[in-house]
């Protein structure tokens, strides 16, 4: 029925700024996902202020947005048809990409209750769009497929349970943690976690090659590289595994296989909390204080390059930094290929990556919280009403979004 009443209101649109003047940036990508789910396409004027949206009037979607607290307005078709002529003109940085069907979306975590949140959780239920979450059993048991995004939760693949073996190995959620790792990983018919999870990671490449979306942050993007390059050599020490790492572990990694990084050695002592020169980090090596601590996204091309144009969409070109596990990318161990959506140069640091393998695609986001700057185990949840007009966390809608952009309606 809405598909039909839409037919028949070509006379009005529904435009929803994502400027300054949007009273909640982030229900707004809700709604966008709404209004596919209801089969009705969506334009997202790429860099038009703010990355605003468009479709058809309708009074269901009207509502929807007053339901929702989101800022529209209700324009006339000649004025749908202005934004459209201008944003068209070659000199203007503009352009209008069409969102087909509503991307169904995975998350890759663990069934049991974690000491930390995880901030695409977070931000999809205050926006309202529905994902399932899986964990090693569903990528093992051939899931993956039903999937046209994942995003993978804070997590360690190299089976080291994130390096907190020095300061939390006695604390209960940490026994708890490798207690059912260990079980999980005997059920799927390995010895080790470190085994389980590499299975998981090849799992997850071939599901990117195949032609899926795969978004990572913190701790979960480099360590899928280290376990990919780490493929048949033993890593982990005594305290993880039950048995010392290979002596010659380094000498035998093999960057061909991961898809962001090279070149970077592993650390190797249990009491430091790194796995590898990959992250930014260290505080000899990231020496900011909170309040200097930003990057910048890279203005690209929205009529060139519609793709990272979608994923670095907001009304603010700078944004607030925040820390992890992972805070950032030293830039000296990112593949040339690989596209750099954000950075602070003057730290030589990346924050925001992207690439191709395959058919598919795959984002590095770094850090933990994007509205929690030093996110520590334990802490409470961050309330996104707080932050309804979060920068940091329109990014991660960006990529949400995007596989809509890419999918094409099937004719019937």
């Amino acid at each position: 029925m809405l598909v039909a009443c839409t037919q028949s209101a070509y006379a009005a649109y529904i435009f929803i700024p994502m400027d300054d003047t949007q009273r909640d940036h982030l229900k707004a990508y809700g709604v966008a996902y709404w209004v596919l789910e209801q089969d009705v396409e969506m334009s997202w004027l790429l860099n038009y202020k703010g990355g605003s949206f468009m479709c058809v009037h309708h009074e269901l979607i009207e509502n929807e947005c007053v339901i929702r607290g989101v800022t529209y307005q209700v324009i006339a078709d000649v004025q749908a048809s202005a934004i459209l002529q201008e944003i068209s003109q070659p000199e203007i940085n503009m352009d209008e990409v069409k969102l087909h069907i509503p991307p169904k979306i995975a998350v890759y975590s663990p069934k049991n209750k974690q000491p930390w949140d995880d901030a695409v959780t977070l931000v999809l239920t205050y926006a309202e769009i529905p994902y399932d979450v899986i964990y090693d059993h569903e990528v093992l048991d051939g899931m993956l497929p039903m999937y046209d995004w994942l995003h993978l939760h804070h997590e360690d693949f190299t089976g080291q349970y994130g390096k907190f073996w020095a300061r939390y190995k006695d604390f209960q959620w940490y026994r708890e943690n490798q207690r059912a790792a260990e079980a999980t990983a005997r059920e799927l018919g390995f010895e080790k976690v470190s085994q389980c999870k590499l299975a998981v990671a090849k799992r997850i490449r071939e599901y990117v090659a195949g032609g899926g979306y795969l978004f990572a942050m913190c701790s979960a993007t480099d360590s899928y590289d280290v376990a990919l390059a780490a493929d048949g050599i033993d890593i982990c020490d005594v305290m993880y595994d039950g048995d010392p790492m290979d002596a010659d572990a380094q000498e035998r990694l093999d960057y061909s296989q991961c898809f962001a990084f090279t070149g970077f050695t592993l650390k190797t002592s249990p009491q430091e909390y790194e796995i590898s020169s990959i992250d930014a980090t260290q505080m000899h090596v990231r020496s900011i204080r909170e309040q200097n601590d930003f990057f910048t996204l890279f203005d690209f091309s929205a009529k060139w390059d519609p793709v990272p144009t979608m994923l670095c969409q907001s009304h603010e070109p700078v944004i607030r930094a925040f820390m992890g596990q992972t805070t950032g990318y030293i830039k000296d161990y990112i593949k040339p290929e690989v596209l750099i959506l954000g950075e602070n140069k003057a730290l030589n640091e990346a924050r925001y990556i992207h690439g191709e393998f395959g058919n598919g695609t795959w984002t590095f986001y770094s850090g933990h919280d994007p509205e929690d700057y030093r996110h520590l185990v334990g802490d409470p949840p961050t309330e996104l009403i707080l932050h309804p007009n979060s920068t940091g966390y329109r990014l991660i809608l960006n990529n949400v979004l995007f596989p809509a952009a890419k999918k094409k309606k099937q004719k019937t």
